[in-house]
Formats: structure tokens, sequence, C-alpha cells
């Protein structure tokens, strides 16, 4: 998830003199920050839109549906387009901001985009807080929106940036941890907020998103921007004295000239986009584009979303929908602490061929359960099966949060070459966010005419999905960037074909003038 500019790992995968100083914690704990304002915001809604008050304000026909069990099936109680774009415009913004954060991360820098994300948030928290009709909840959602496409491009940037590099991944993991710690502590909000008397507890659970805001605009108010931004922006005097400031240390000349020299090089390149769809670098852009296609096919993000409308579609009441949301809010926190130790250690391919095999069962498992006795008008879900579907789903999104959820933005950040890095994460965050939305939008009216096949159809995904990890994703555990096209690309059995070398590739294409040596003219 990062816009224009570049990384400043050494030449083949050179380490730089870096002390761990208070102003590099204090800085990513504080970027971090919008991590935590995007978790709340997917958390949140779903909490708010099964709470009665809020459906009777704003969705009057959801409302009655789930009053009366014999107007529809059990399913379809909240199969409403208007209900399902609460949720789903947020995305669609934070698709469309996206391009204009590529810009301002690149012109503006870093800390400015961060500011400006906040300001969206907090302008969006007070709609939404407000919001006395449906278009206001949504302008309220649009806005939020917006400051999710400026966060989620400038915030990991800013974090590798900001780094040393021996802790660089674990803090680019701190921004996936504070989005799962954002969802839970929606949640617990939600549980709390349910317990109002009155009717306007939808309304603090909306607003106390101001508070991760809050801390995202002041801490972008004090942070220093990265030594990166400055210098590719022609400062670099003040570059060289942040760096300094950041690393603790007066030994930062040969880290400065490196910055300088990947300054020069990113700024040669006139057009990644056009160079992105060139032969040797479609593996990278076929792959990235996949996972994130993959990630959302998982359905983690509708079951995230919805997590207490679907736990209240399966017969839970209120209070036990949101409680069990906490549940699946906690599995998804404390599974990717795991990630951060393990995805070094086991590699990306382990991860994510095991997590495949436990999605699918755990996906197998709900849809028998829930055919045998969540029918349309009525559901024999005791007390016993209901714990146990909600331990299935805790399974699920268990495996998720170590595999699919921090690998799909760690692996696309680590495969493309410098010249078209910051295009590559570009088309990585558009392809995610163009998703995420298609499927917050669809998800409802699918469990309406699928019933329990819609875990059926996410298992198909995620079979397709775990033979496309096992015959095409290489593994890319402990290969420094700079080394990936050799060891990696070239030696895969199918991408490899696209490796040829352009002074190979021009002498094929120009011998005697033609491809393959094959003129025209002697067929005349």
């Amino acid at each position: 998830m990062a816009g224009g500019g570049f990384s400043t790992s050494g030449a083949g995968g050179t380490h730089f003199e870096a002390k761990i100083t208070p102003i590099v914690i204090i800085s990513c704990i504080m970027a971090a920050t919008g991590g935590l304002m995007f978790g709340y915001d997917v958390g949140v809604s779903g909490g708010v839109t099964s709470m009665e008050p809020f459906l009777h304000k704003f969705f009057p026909t959801v409302y009655k549906r789930t009053k009366d069990p014999g107007l529809n099936s059990n399913y379809c109680k909240y199969d409403n387009q208007g209900l399902q774009l609460f949720t789903s415009s947020l995305y669609l913004a934070g698709l469309t901001a996206t391009f204009f954060a590529s810009y301002t991360t690149r012109k503006l820098g870093r800390r400015l985009t961060m500011l400006i994300a906040g300001c969206f948030f907090i302008a969006g928290v007070v709609l939404n807080a407000a919001a006395q009709d449906l278009a206001m909840l949504i302008i309220g959602r649009i806005l939020l929106g917006c400051g999710v496409g400026f966060a989620n491009q400038a915030v990991p940037l800013f974090l590798s940036e900001i780094a040393p590099t021996r802790i660089r991944g674990g803090l680019n993991i701190l921004f996936q941890l504070n989005v799962t710690i954002g969802i839970l502590f929606a949640n617990l909000v939600n549980y709390g907020t349910d317990k109002i008397s009155g009717g306007w507890g939808w309304r603090l659970s909306l607003g106390l998103a101001g508070f991760p805001a809050a801390l995202l605009t002041l801490g972008a108010l004090f942070v220093v921007d990265t030594p990166n931004s400055l210098i590719e922006r022609g400062r670099l005097d003040e570059g060289k004295e942040v760096l300094r400031k950041i690393r603790g240390t007066d030994n930062i000349e040969p880290e400065f000239l490196e910055l300088v020299e990947a300054s020069r090089i990113a700024k040669e390149v006139k057009h990644p986009f056009r160079n992105l769809l060139q032969r040797k670098n479609r593996p990278q852009l076929i792959i990235s584009v996949a996972l994130q296609i993959f990630q959302q096919f998982t359905g983690i993000n509708a079951i995230m979303f919805y997590a207490p409308v679907l736990f209240s579609t399966l017969g839970f009441g209120s209070s036990a929908a949101l409680y069990s949301a906490v549940i699946t809010g906690a599995v998804n926190v404390l599974s990717t602490i795991v990630s951060v130790y393990s995805v070094d250690k086991l590699g990306r391919r382990v991860l994510l061929l095991e997590a495949g095999v436990q999605m699918l069962l755990s996906q197998v498992i709900i849809a028998i359960i829930l055919g045998i006795k969540v029918t349309d008008h009525s559901d024999d879900l005791s007390h016993g099966w209901g714990i146990f579907v909600v331990v299935m789903i805790c399974t699920y999104v268990s495996a998720f949060a170590w595999s699919w959820g921090p690998l799909g933005w760690l692996i696309p950040s680590e495969t493309f070459p410098l010249e078209t890095r910051s295009a590559g994460q570009s088309v990585t965050v558009c392809v995610n966010l163009l998703f995420t939305f298609i499927m917050a939008q669809a998800f409802l009216s699918m469990l309406c005419h699928f019933k329990y096949g819609i875990f059926l159809f996410f298992s198909a995904w995620i079979l397709v999905m775990s033979f496309f990890v096992f015959f095409l994703l290489p593994e890319t555990k402990n290969i420094p960037i700079e080394e990936m096209t050799d060891r990696v690309w070239k030696q895969h059995w199918l991408w490899k074909r696209f490796m040829v070398d352009e002074d190979e590739d021009v002498d094929v294409v120009k011998k005697n003038g033609y491809a393959n040596g094959y003129d025209p003219s002697s067929r005349l």
C-alpha cells in the first residue's frame, strides 16, 4: 500500500548503521494509528447496522423485516442496497482518493498526506455521528473513504522509510496489526453502546472513530517527514539533517548517498505504468493483482464487515451477535501477531497453503451445519451448535489473519523492481479497494440468494487460490529485493519465460530485421 516514492534498502540488501531512536518509535506509533482508523471503520459498520435504533431511523424496511419472521427468509432480512451502500461507499471513495493520494505523497510528502487523511477522517466522523438522514450518513462514509485512500498510501510508505532496515518488516506489519486492533476496538464499542437506552448508542459508536482520527491528525502535525521524501523533492540538506536525527548517529553518509542515488534512478523512470506492462514485469503484476482479488474472495472482509449481521441471521440475539463479533475480532488480532513471528521463518508459501486447507475445511463445515439447521423461515441452531459455528468462523479468521491478510500486501511490496514499485503498489491498492467495494456491496444480496451456499462459494475460491499458490507463487522468503529477478523469477518453471534479457529480446526480434529471421519478402 504505497504511492509514489522509492525504497531504501541498499544494493544487495546492505544494512546501514542506525539506532532505534525514540523519535522513530514515536513517529511509527503515531503513523500506525492510520491503520487503527481503517480497522475501526471496517468493524463499526457491521455493528451499527445490526442495532435496532439505527435500522429504525435510516433503514425502516430492513427494520420491519427483522421484526416479522414470516415476511421473508432468515437469510434475506438484511438484503438492502442502501444498507450495503452505507458500508461499501467508503471503499469506492477510497479507490478514487488513491489516485490523488499517489500525487500528494510524491509532491507534498508523506507527512502532509497523512494530515490530509486525518482531516478527511475527522470531517467524516462528525457527519456520521450527527447524521439526520441517509444522505448525510453516506456523505460521511465517503469522506471517511477519502481518508482511507490517503492513509493507506502514505502510512505504510512512511513506516518503511523512517524505520531502520532491520526492523522495517515488523514495523510494516504494525500497520496491519493496527487494522485488526481497530476492528476489535470497534466490536467492543458496539457491544457496549448497544446496551445504551435511548437509542443513541449508534451515534457514540460512529463518533468514537474521532479518537484514532485525532491521533493521526496530531501525529501528522508533529512527526518529521521522511528523508526519502525530502530528498525526492530536492531538499537535500533538510533530508540529511532528518536522517541524522532519526538514525541517532553521525555516520549517515553511506545511507544518504544511497537515498540520493535511489531518487535519481526513480526520477529517470518517466512512464512507470507503461513499464509495468512490459513482458518482464508481467509475472509480478499478475501475482499482485491475483493476490488482491483472491484476498477478497476468501470472504474475510464480508464476514468482518457484517459479523454481527451474520450472527443475527443465524439466530443469535443482538447482544450475542455483537459478543460473537468481539470474539472473532480478538482472534484476528492474536493471529496477526503469529504472522509477525512466523512469516520469515516458515515462508510465504507454507503459511498460504496451510491457511488454504484450514479455511476450506472450516467453510465447508459451516455450510453443512447451516444447510441442515437454518432454513428460510425457521432455525434450529441450538446453543451448542451456535457455539460450534462461532468456533469454526474463528478457525477460518485465524487462518486468514496469519496468511492472506498480511501476505496479500507483503508479497506485492517485495516483488516489484525499483523502477515500477510505486506504480505496482498503486495498482495493488486500487484492485484491493475495488474488490473490497464489490464484496461489501454484494454480500448481503449473495447471502439472501445463496443462503448457506455462500460459504461453499467462498470455499470454491479458496480451492482455486490454493492451486494458484502451489503452482504459480514462488517463495520470496529472505531474498533481497534487488536479487528477486535472478533468484526467483528466472528460476520459476513458468515465469522464467517472461524473464528474457532485453539484449536477447532485441536479438531475437531483429534477426535479419524480422522476428525469428522471417522475411515476408521471401514469400512473395
